[in-house]
């Protein structure tokens, strides 16, 4: 299994929240693991805000930079061309989509090209259902 991990997937297991179990079995499982360079900016900085508000303390964001780090040793990370974004600022089959999901969209959507059988690991169901093949 090839899966492409959007945020909202790799912030559920970072967080341990729901299905963040099975999220993380899916990442462990998978031969491949791609993402956007979007999903590595978006993860840190909710960790940064999680950190500066009252929701985690220092050592508990550092652990969780620290296991996000090691992860994405591990991964392909897609960085966003021109291609993507043009794709991104398109319209997708079910609107309205934010931006950023819109270049998760476009950045997948591309994988798929090279990965007919990627896997769009998210927990936005809009995001889900935007790239169903």
């Amino acid at each position: 299994m090839i899966v492409y991990a959007e945020t909202s997937a790799v912030l559920r297991w970072l967080f341990n929240e729901d299905a963040g179990e099975q999220i993380l079995q899916d990442l462990q499982n998978s031969e491949k693991v791609l993402c956007s360079r979007l999903t590595l900016l978006e993860t840190r900085q909710v960790i940064h805000r999680a950190e500066s508000g009252p929701r985690i303390s220092e050592g508990e964001a550092a652990d969780l930079f620290t296991v996000f780090g090691q992860a994405v040793t591990r991964w392909a990370v897609l960085e966003v061309s021109a291609e993507v974004a043009r794709r991104a600022e398109g319209v997708f089959p079910l609107e309205p989509v934010r931006t950023l999901d819109a270049s998760h969209l476009a950045s997948a959507l591309f994988l798929r090209e090279s990965f007919p059988d990627l896997l769009i690991l998210s927990t936005d169901e809009r995001v889900r259902r935007n790239a169903l093949p």
